[in-house]
């Protein structure tokens, strides 16, 4: 059988597929949620678009922004966005339950300097964030994907990693935080082979403890440190 060529538009297709870091499933969300998806969320929402974002007109004023990958629950966008009011923090999360949390802690805190993406990261990056025009991003907890076989789904990789760091400012820096060693160790080698990238420290960074991305306990890590597992750090700046 003769092989068929394929159009421009279906290599451009090609290009831009990738292996989701998430599955989308039937997950619980409480009727406080649902409510904040309805009647806060607006407020704070930012639509997906192919188009890069202006940042000074998202926000309402130019400030530093750090982009959170994975909010969860919320809390520690929110602790991060009080303690440090002079910074705009862009969330991006998928899972509703989570942006319905996000969104009323963010009401019932007043916060006015986060804004909520509910769209894949890895198309936000691509689509939506100017070259070198983070401060900083955070990857917490992201989902480990315990089985070998599924470790191709894991956020901190390459060619993702690679993509990210060209959106960080000189001097920006990549904070990453997981409770799963063999993760952890797979996230000093990603971070690491990247020549864009350098290591804060010589290894892992003190836990919550690094002068430039400090961290609130999460509640992934808690539930870590029940189960008796370590947590690892890494700070890595941009070059």
């Amino acid at each position: 059988m003769e092989k068929k060529e394929l159009t421009p538009e279906e290599l451009e297709e090609l290009k831009n597929r990738h292996i989701r870091s998430f599955v989308l499933r039937r997950g619980h969300i409480s009727n406080a949620q649902k409510r904040a998806l309805e009647e806060e969320l607006p407020q704070y929402a930012v639509e997906y678009s192919a188009s890069p974002l202006d940042f000074a007109s998202v926000f309402g004023r130019k400030a530093p922004v750090v982009l959170e990958i994975g909010c969860g629950m919320g809390e520690t966008t929110a602790a991060i966005a009080a303690a440090h009011p002079e910074v705009n923090f862009l969330g991006c999360e998928v899972f509703a339950a989570g942006v319905g949390a996000l969104a009323k802690r963010l009401a019932e805190q007043s916060l006015t300097n986060v804004r909520i993406i509910r769209h894949d990261a890895v198309e936000v990056v691509r689509d939506m964030i100017p070259d070198s025009s983070l401060a900083g991003v955070h990857i917490y907890f992201p989902d480990p994907w315990r089985k070998a076989r599924h470790h191709k789904r894991r956020l901190v990789a390459q060619p993702f990693i690679g993509m990210l760091v060209n959106k960080i400012s000189l001097g920006g820096y990549i904070h990453c935080a997981t409770d799963w060693e063999n993760y952890a160790e797979q996230m000093v080698e990603v971070l690491s082979g990247e020549p864009k990238l350098k290591n804060l420290y010589d290894g892992f960074s003190p836990v919550m403890g690094n002068p430039i991305a400090q961290r609130p306990q999460t509640k992934f890590q808690a539930r870590g440190e029940r189960l008796g597992h370590g947590i690892w750090d890494l700070v890595f700046t941009r070059i």
